[in-house]
Order: structure tokens, then C-alpha cells, then sequence
């Protein structure tokens, strides 16, 4: 685990940029945004009014080649955007980059608006119907067929990456945070809920796209509601502090957050990293995963699936990641401490480091810190250490046995990790920050108390199950689609047997090792989709004036 929590972090450094350098993929994102923004003169804010039309069916037509409806479509899409990444994405988000983190996932979602707009034509325009009747699109087909045969090389490294990128963030992300959310709140062990969700990942998966649109079209919108109601209700309740919230959130986007203590930066890039890549995570703007998806709607006009693409972003991001963010932030949580317990084992990332009175005054520790060597614990209290869990330092840490004796003994510890074999087993008592859906669940707890008691980070449970099961479905089709690019048909069901594995390991593997996985498959994925669409602004442009030049009759 010590291996895998080294190289995953190395690989998110190399692909995102580490907080000291200026990270590429933020300011790929950003400008091809922007580029995509000015040439369709912002389509996101123009064309809102004929979005709601298309989604509501007003030009639907049976007859038109595809697999969905544009609903089915766009819920399909959602089913993979609105999810973990709005409980645990945005969390993290703030975790790490303090409030200033959720302004910019505000500017990666209007932006995104405009690229999910671009990508989704796209994907209509140039996606290829196969022999058994469904379509098949996305980035790969638009990349060949756009830019042209000799561009064929960037296409398959999309593809390569996307079936990458369906194993990580689209699969053990959801897989862990799952697990994780039922760990904290019933104490079931993660290897169990791994089983279970990867066996109904599996007997889904398995009925095609149009199960999953079926599936989801009716999921999506109840998940989203229940999410949204009671984030508004605590929101509500907390109306006196919004004020102060949006302030500090715009005064913190360009200036280094608080520090949050732990392993945590505290630079404006840092910040902008974290609010970008957390937003990139949410909405998928600029991946080139939602395309997919959008490829399969029943339209002969690819600017219609465009407009119902682009709300995408806005669902997801501008309502659904900002009532998050106000509710962690309005509670106060986001960088506070709670009473938890958590089993002592290389999942659950302890680390142990040097006391000292800087460590103490500022919480910030490095790697120099990290402490090798045997540590005395008495009635359950280690001496001359400080654990850190979350990247802050644990208060009143307790270790206890499994009958619940405070343990007494030693601990070998190598390079801050600490060294299970022939321990009992032990739990780790204490008052710890909270990261991912966890925090979320707590600031819902804080929040709901007036109405639920303590029972409010049920709702963040149920929304973790509900998206994290759905979020794995969708994006297994994302998976598919590429290896039926790459490979042919013949290696789907290959592909979703190692997928179904993947997500069993995603259950049972660190936060941080599963999340920067997630995280360098998402830039890498999303690279060469940018490099296309910034080439493929003129052909957009085209395409949306000689759509908008004309009338068009709804069919309902």
C-alpha cells in the first residue's frame, strides 16, 4: 500500500503539475474553455431557452437513428456526473484548497457549459451506427473523422486513456467512496460492501445501453431531488451565515487558503488546482466521457444533443456542487475535527509523525517529519508521536484492542506507516478531520439536526449508494464504447469482467491511492479530447449558425 500511495501520487503530480508548478492540464481546461466560449459567443447563456425544449421532448422523434431519447441521454450522462463528485469531490475540494476551491468549479462549470456543448455536437456528427443498430461516438470517432486520418493516433490514445479512465474515476472512485460511507456509518468492512456493489454492478452491466438508460432516467431525477431538498433545508436554516460564506469564498479565490494543517498547501495554485480538477471530476466538461453517451441519442440534428448537453454542468456544478459547498462551509466542518474510530490497517492511511511544537502550532508536516522507529503506547496513548489522519493532526488519540482494552505495547513504524503484522487488532480513537463524503455526511448531520436529530448523514449514505452504483454503470458504457473503437465488439465482455474486478479493489484500496488514480486517468484522458476540440472550434461554430439560421417545428 506504501508502494501504491508513492506512485499514485507521483503519477497525479506528473500529469496535473505538483502546487509549486504552474499545472498544464488547469490551464488547458481553462483556455480551451475560454476559445470555446468566444467563438460560440456565449451559447451557454443564449441558447438555455431551446435546451429546456429539446429536453422536454418537444422534438423528439422514434423514428431518428439512436438508442435514447434526449432525456435518456442527458440522464445517462448525469448518472455519471451527478454523484461522488458532488458528495466526495467537492469535499476533498475544500479539504485541501479551503473555500476559494468552490469559486473556481464555478468558473470550470460555466466554461464547461460551453465545451460540453462543443464535445456532444460533435459526438452526433460524427458517431457511426453499428451493424446491430446501436451508435456508437465520442471523442475517438470525432478526432479520426474531424481532423482526419492522420490525427488516428490521438484517437486511439483517447480511447486507450478513457478505458483507463473508466476503471479509475469512473469506477473505484465510486467503489471506495461507497465502501468508505458505510465503513464510517455502520462499521461494515469495505472488502464486504465491495463484494455487494460490484455484484450489482455486474448484473446490470450486463443489459446494454438501454437498460442504463432505463435504469438511470428514472434514478437520476429522485437521487437529485432528495440530494437538493435537503441541502436547501439546511441551507435555509443557515441563511444568516450565507453572506459571510459568499464573501470568504470570493476573497479566497485569489489568495492562499487557510492552512488547513496536515499534508495540505496552502498556495493560489494549489487552490486553483484542486477547484479546477474537483470541477473537471464533477461535470466531466472537457473529458470527453458525456460525448459518449450523448452519441447515442435518437437525433439527426447534432447542435439539438449539443444544447442538451450543455446543461450538464449546470445541474451538476453551479446547483448541485455549490449546495454542497455551502452546506460544508455554512456548518463549519470543513476544517474542524469529530469523534471517529477507524480500524488500524494500511487502508485507513494513520501516519505517524515526529511531535515537535511546530507541528503542534501549524499543523503543516512534511515528509521530514515522518517518523521511523518503535513507539511506546501506554493505556492506549503513544508517546512522543503525532498520528495524522486527513492531513491533520488526530486529538486525544486512543488505540484500543478489539474487545475494546486500551492497548499497551509497541509499534514498529517505517517511513510513517505503521507495521501491522503481529499486532492485534487494533482501532484508532480519536478526533479527527474529515475528508470525502464523510465530511459531507457530518456537515448534513450538523445541518439537519433541527429536523432529523442525528440521523441527517443518512441522507449523504443513501446519495453515496445511489450515485456511486449508478456513476459505475454509466461509465462502464463509456468503457466499452472505446473498446469497441479499439478492439471490436468481441472484447466487451472481457473488458466489463476486469472492470466488475476493479471496482472490488477500489472498494478495499487507500483514499489516497484511489483518488489519484482517478484523478491522473481524468487529466490524461482529457488531454488529447482538448487538443481536438480547440482544432474543432471552426467546424462547432459552422454547425451551431446554420442550425440556429433555421425554423424549427416542434414535433409534440
Amino acid at each position: 500500500m506504501d508502494f501504491l500511495n508513492e506512485f499514485s501520487a507521483d503519477l497525479s503530480g506528473t500529469v496535473w503539475g505538483w502546487p509549486d508548478v504552474f499545472p498544464v492540464m488547469v490551464g488547458l481546461l481553462l483556455v480551451t474553455g475560454l476559445i470555446m466560449t468566444a467563438t460560440l459567443r456565449f451559447i451557454q447563456i443564449r441558447r438555455l431557452r431551446h435546451s429546456f425544449d429539446v429536453i422536454r421532448g418537444k422534438y423528439d422523434d422514434p423514428s431518428h437513428e439512436g438508442d435514447l431519447s434526449h432525456f435518456q441521454a442527458l440522464t445517462t450522462a448525469l448518472s455519471a456526473t451527478v454523484g461522488i463528485g458532488n458528495i466526495a469531490g467537492v469535499a476533498t475540494a475544500l479539504h485541501y484548497g479551503g473555500p476559494g476551491a468552490l469559486f473556481w468549479m464555478w468558473v470550470t462549470a460555466v466554461f464547461g457549459m460551453a465545451l460540453k456543448y462543443a464535445e456532444c455536437t460533435l459526438a452526433i456528427k460524427y458517431r457511426v451506427i453499428l451493424p446491430d443498430g446501436s451508435a456508437s461516438g465520442g471523442p475517438m470517432y470525432y478526432i479520426e473523422k474531424g481532423l482526419g486520418s492522420k490525427w488516428k493516433w490521438l484517437a486511439v490514445m483517447f480511447a486507450v486513456c478513457a478505458i483507463i479512465s473508466s476503471f479509475g474515476s469512473g469506477n473505484s472512485i465510486q467503489a471506495f467512496t461507497v465502501a468508505d460511507q458505510i465503513r464510517a456509518d455502520l462499521g461494515v468492512a469495505t472488502w464486504i460492501t465491495g463484494i455487494v456493489t460490484a455484484s450489482l454492478v455486474a448484473a446490470v452491466i450486463l443489459g446494454g445501453i438501454k437498460r442504463i438508460g432505463n435504469v438511470t432516467s428514472k434514478l437520476v431525477p429522485y437521487m437529485a431531488v432528495i440530494y437538493v431538498v435537503g441541502g436547501l433545508a439546511v441551507l435555509v436554516m443557515k441563511i444568516g451565515v450565507i453572506p459571510g460564506v459568499l464573501s470568504e469564498i470570493f476573497a479566497s479565490a485569489f489568495r492562499p487558503a487557510a492552512q488547513i494543517g496536515g499534508f495540505a498547501g496552502g498556495s493560489f495554485i494549489f487552490m486553483l488546482t484542486w477547484g479546477v480538477k474537483r470541477g473537471l471530476f464533477s461535470n466531466e466538461s472537457g473529458q470527453g466521457s458525456a460525448p459518449i453517451a450523448h452519441a447515442a441519442a435518437k437525433t439527426d440534428e447534432p447542435v439539438r444533443e449539443g444544447v442538451v448537453a450543455m446543461m450538464g454542468p449546470m445541474i451538476d456544478t453551479l446547483i448541485i456542487c455549490s449546495i454542497t459547498g455551502l452546506v460544508i462551509l455554512s456548518t463549519g466542518v470543513w476544517n474542524s475535527r469529530k469523534a471517529d474510530s477507524l480500524p488500524v490497517n494500511a487502508q485507513s492511511a494513520i501516519t505517524v509523525v515526529v511531535e515537535s511544537a511546530e507541528v503542534l502550532t501549524d499543523g503543516i508536516v512534511t515528509d521530514a517529519d515522518k517518523f521511523s522507529g518503535t513507539v511506546t503506547v501506554f493505556d492506549g496513548q503513544p508517546r512522543d508521536v503525532f498520528l495524522v489522519r486527513n492531513h491533520s493532526l488526530v486529538e486525544l488519540p486512543v488505540l484500543v484492542e478489539a474487545d475494546g482494552t486500551p492497548f499497551s505495547g509497541s509499534l514498529e513504524v517505517v517511513d510513517g506507516g505503521i507495521v501491522t503484522e503481529g499486532l492485534p487488532k487494533l482501532t484508532l480513537n480519536g478526533h479527527m478531520a474529515q475528508n470525502g463524503s464523510p465530511l459531507t455526511a457530518w456537515a448534513f448531520q450538523e445541518g439537519l439536526r433541527p429536523i432529523m436529530g442525528n440521523y441527517g448523514y443518512l441522507l449523504i449514505t443513501l446519495g453515496v449508494v445511489l450515485f456511486g452504483v449508478s456513476t459505475a454503470i454509466s461509465w462502464s458504457y463509456y468503457g466499452d464504447r472505446a473498446v469497441v473503437y479499439l478492439f471490436g465488439t468481441g472484447y466487451i465482455l472481457p473488458y466489463k469482467i476486469i472492470f466488475v474486478v476493479m471496482h472490488f479493489l477500489g472498494a478495499i484500496f487507500s483514499l489516497e491511492v484511489v483518488w489519484n488514480f482517478g484523478d491522473s486517468a481524468l487529466g490524461l484522458m482529457s488531454l488529447p479530447n482538448l487538443i481536438a476540440l480547440i482544432f474543432l472550434a471552426g467546424p462547432v461554430k459552422k454547425m451551431t449558425d446554420e442550425y440556429f439560421s433555421r425554423k424549427h417545428k416542434p414535433l409534440h
